[in-house]
C-alpha cells in the first residue's frame, strides 16, 4: 500500500490521487457492441452460443425449469437455507421503511398529487464467478417484492453441468423469483434490453456485475433503466489512534479480495496507527486464502493516508465518496455529522463491511467511483415510477392565468399561452 501524509503532500494532491478515474478499455467497449448486435438480431440463437463460449460447452436452454428449481430449493443445507432467510428477513424490515406513498390535495381550485406506481417488469443480473451470491439476488428482488414489481426475471451464468447454480435458485425462488435464464455477461444485458424469442424485454435491470456487465448497462441505457454503473468494489475506513490494527487491516483486506482492482483506503491523524496497520496487513495477507489477488490489488490501488487532524481525514473521506466507509473512532456518531458523501457507513469497532454485504438490512448494492456525491444504495425508490396529476376548476384556471400567460410570452411558446386564453374567452 502506497503511504502518503498531508505533512509531505498538500491536501489537494492526495485528493487528487484518490480520485483519479480510472480510463475506459475500447477493447471491452468494442466486445460488448459486438455482443449486444449479436443478441439483437439473432436472439435466443446467439444466447446459447455464447452461453456455450463462455460458461456450459453443452447448454442445451436458456429458462430455468420448474423442476430445476425444485431440485435446487431442496440441494442446499438446511444452515445455508436458514441464513439466506434470516438475511432475507433483515433485508425487508429494512427496506419496508422506504416505500414512499401516493398522496392528493384537494382545494376549492384544484386538486393535485402525485401517484407512486411500481415498474412493471424489471430484469434482475445476479454474477455467479468466483462463487455463489446469494446476497446479491436478495438485495435487488426484495426492494423490488416491496415496491410492488409484479413480474421480476433473473439472469445468472450457467455452471459447467449447464444447470444454474443451487444456491443462486434458491434464494431467487425465496424472493417469490421463479423466472430465471441461465445466461451471463454481456449478452444477458442485451437480452433483457431488447427481449429475446424466450427472454422477455423489461423495463429497468439492476444487479452488479464486472467490466463487460457494466459497459453494457452503460450502452442499452435509454432503451431500458438501469440502477447505476458499478465499478469495482470500494472501503475507505477513517480511523484514529484508539483503532485497533488488526480490525482495520482485516476490513481492508476483506474488500482487496473482491478483485485484484479494487480500492482499498485507511484514513488517519495517526502516523503510529498507520505503521502498525500495515504491519498487520502484511501478517494476515501471508494467511490469507486469496493472498495473490489481495497483494494485486493492495499494491495497485491501496492507500494509507495520514492527516494532520480529523478535519482533513473528512476533506479526504468526502472528496472520494466510498462505496464502503467505516468509522474506527472514538466517537463515530460525532464524525458522522463531517460525512457526506458515502454509499454505506459503518460505525464502531463491531460493525465491518461484510454486515452491509450479506444479512444487516441495508443494501450492498452502492455508488462506486465518486458517485456517492449525487446517488444512492439500490432501495425501493429504484423500482418505482411517480406521476404527478393535476385537474382545476375555471375559477382556478382564471386565477393562475396571469402566471401562465407571461411565462409562456417570455419562452416564447404563444401556442402554450392560446390554450389557456381559449378556454377562459368560452362564455
Amino acid at each position: 500500500m502506497r503511504l502518503l501524509d498531508t505533512e509531505r503532500e498538500s491536501l489537494n494532491s492526495v485528493v487528487e490521487i484518490l480520485t483519479r478515474a480510472s480510463e475506459t478499455d475500447q477493447r471491452v467497449v468494442s466486445a460488448v457492441q459486438n455482443v449486444i448486435a449479436d443478441v439483437r438480431a439473432r436472439g435466443d440463437e446467439a444466447l446459447l452460443e455464447l452461453g456455450r463460449k463462455f460458461d456450459c460447452p453443452d447448454l442445451k436452454d436458456l429458462r430455468v425449469s420448474d423442476s430445476e428449481i425444485e431440485e435446487a430449493c431442496t440441494s442446499i443445507s438446511d444452515e445455508l437455507r436458514t441464513a439466506i432467510r434470516t438475511a432475507k428477513a433483515n433485508i425487508l424490515a429494512f427496506h419496508e421503511r422506504q416505500k414512499p406513498n401516493s398522496w392528493i390535495q384537494v382545494t376549492d381550485d384544484y386538486i393535485y398529487g402525485q401517484l407512486v406506481k411500481p415498474i412493471e417488469i424489471v430484469g434482475i443480473y445476479a454474477p455467479a464467478g468466483l462463487a455463489p451470491y446469494p446476497s446479491t439476488v436478495l438485495m435487488t428482488a426484495v426492494p423490488a417484492l416491496i415496491a410492488g414489481v409484479s413480474r421480476i426475471i433473473m439472469c445468472t451464468p450457467a455452471q459447467k453441468d449447464g444447470r444454474a447454480n443451487p444456491v443462486m435458485v434458491f434464494a431467487a425462488a425465496e424472493c417469490g423469483v421463479t423466472e430465471i435464464y441461465k445466461i451471463g455477461g454481456a449478452q444477458a444485458i442485451a437480452a433483457m434490453a431488447y427481449g429475446t424469442q424466450t427472454v422477455p424485454r423489461v423495463h429497468k435491470i439492476v444487479g452488479p456485475g464486472g467490466a463487460y456487465v457494466n459497459e453494457a448497462k452503460r450502452q442499452v441505457f435509454g432503451a431500458v433503466g438501469i440502477d447505476q454503473l458499478a465499478g469495482p468494489s470500494e472501503i475507505l475506513i477513517l480511523a484514529d489512534q484508539s483503532a485497533y490494527p488488526a480490525y482495520v487491516a482485516a476490513d481492508l483486506l476483506s474488500q482487496a479480495e473482491h478483485g485484484e482492482d479494487a480500492r482499498c483506503v485507511l484514513v488517519t491523524d495517526s502516523c503510529a496507527l498507520a505503521h502498525k496497520v500495515l504491519e498487520e496487513i502484511e501478517k494476515q495477507t501471508n494467511s490469507a486464502a486469496r493472498q495473490d489477488l489481495i497483494r494485486k490489488s493492495l499494491d495497485s490501488y491501496g492507500y494509507v493516508v495520514v492527516c494532520r487532524n480529523v478535519d482533513e481525514c473528512l476533506t479526504v473521506a468526502n472528496a472520494f465518496a466510498p462505496e464502503h466507509l467505516e468509522l474506527m473512532v472514538r466517537d463515530p456518531w460525532e464524525v458522522l455529522r463531517g460525512i457526506r458523501n458515502a454509499g454505506s457507513i459503518m460505525l464502531g469497532p463491531m460493525t465491518p463491511v461484510p454486515l452491509c454485504d450479506f444479512a444487516a438490512g441495508p443494501n450492498h448494492t452502492l455508488p462506486t467511483g465518486g458517485t456517492a456525491r449525487f446517488s444512492s444504495p439500490l432501495g425501493v425508490e429504484d423500482f418505482l415510477t411517480k406521476s404527478g396529476f393535476l385537474s382545476y376548476t375555471r375559477e382556478g384556471l382564471t386565477k393562475i392565468a396571469p402566471t401562465v400567460l407571461e411565462l409562456a410570452s417570455a419562452e416564447g411558446f404563444e401556442a402554450h399561452a392560446n390554450t389557456v386564453r381559449i378556454r377562459l374567452s368560452r362564455e
